[in-house]
């Protein structure tokens, strides 16, 4: 009997695991569908204003802007890690670390890291990396929170305190497929505003307009690659939940079918018990 209540013991705690599996993967898709519909409305926008930067910085008027002018030597390099807001995602944030410290170790340069999400808060003492800023961003960011980041990579560049700004996130490809991928944010490199064809007709002049356009690219840049990698967050989570889920039920039918068995032996050692008592109290009376 002890046996018997320990395996439904057992059964009763992964049930109640399934039911906690399947509540994050029912909320972790509610958070994909969102985010996968702000970043898909993003990219279309964003890469338009890339067009129109790209025709914007062709010429003279490229010249004079310190976003696209490289600093006569990079010595320290700004690294921007998007991690994850919370665990259970797979492999999603040890992967980016491992691809993140590789990145740092090959580096020639003094590194200067900054960490965009909650998860990130406890990288210095779990993983040695001199952390040096934070910033916590939501489940699905924002423009605001996107601004606040870029404003603050622009400060940062145009005061010297670092003379490159590259990104470091999941790479979305799909619900199931994440990769570690770098970007460069600062300064814009030179094939990202080499211009073709020159027909747009800018009022009232480039040089005006110039200016504008960088801050909306370089802040829809960055909330892009927010809104990436929490697509990539929320779709890692999806599918470890799921995996998770479906390992309970696995599990459960297992352990049922260990129960069954398991009473059966119980039910079977009854009946020899009983069986045995009868036969000895034929024996007895037949005695007597």
């Amino acid at each position: 009997m002890a046996n018997l209540r320990a395996i439904r013991t057992r059964i009763k705690s992964v049930e109640n695991t399934r039911q906690i599996t399947k509540s994050m993967k029912m909320v972790a898709a509610a958070k994909l569908r969102k985010t996968q519909s702000a970043f898909a409305s993003l990219r279309a926008y964003a890469d338009e204003s890339g067009k129109l930067l790209a025709e914007a910085s062709a010429g003279q008027a490229a010249i004079t802007n310190p976003y696209l002018i490289p600093h006569p030597e990079t010595r320290r390099v700004c690294y921007v890690m998007i991690v994850g807001n919370r665990g259970l995602c797979g492999a999603y944030n040890q992967s980016l670390l491992r691809y993140s410290e590789k990145l740092l170790k090959d580096s020639d340069q003094e590194s200067y890291l900054i960490v965009a999400g909650r998860w990130g808060k406890d990288l210095n003492a779990a993983a040695g990396l001199k952390v040096r800023e934070t910033f916590e961003i939501s489940d699905t960011p924002t423009h605001d929170e996107a601004l606040a980041l870029a404003n603050r990579l622009k400060r940062l560049y145009l005061e010297g305190t670092v003379d490159e700004i590259i990104m470091v996130y999941q790479h979305y490809r799909s619900v199931l497929s994440q990769v570690p991928e770098q970007m460069q944010l600062l300064p814009l490199k030179r094939e990202e505003r080499s211009s073709a064809g020159g027909g747009t007709i800018f009022e009232p002049d480039r040089d005006s307009l110039l200016d504008t356009l960088l801050d909306m690219y370089i802040g829809n840049t960055v909330h892009a690659i927010l809104l990436e990698a929490r697509t990539g967050e929320h779709s890692a989570r999806m599918t470890a939940m799921t995996a998770a889920a479906d390992n309970t039920e696995e599990l459960i039918n297992d352990l049922t079918l260990e129960l069954n068995h398991a009473r059966q032996a119980a039910i079977t050692t009854e009946i020899s018990e009983i069986a045995g008592g009868a036969e000895a109290l034929r024996n007895n009376t037949a005695g007597g």
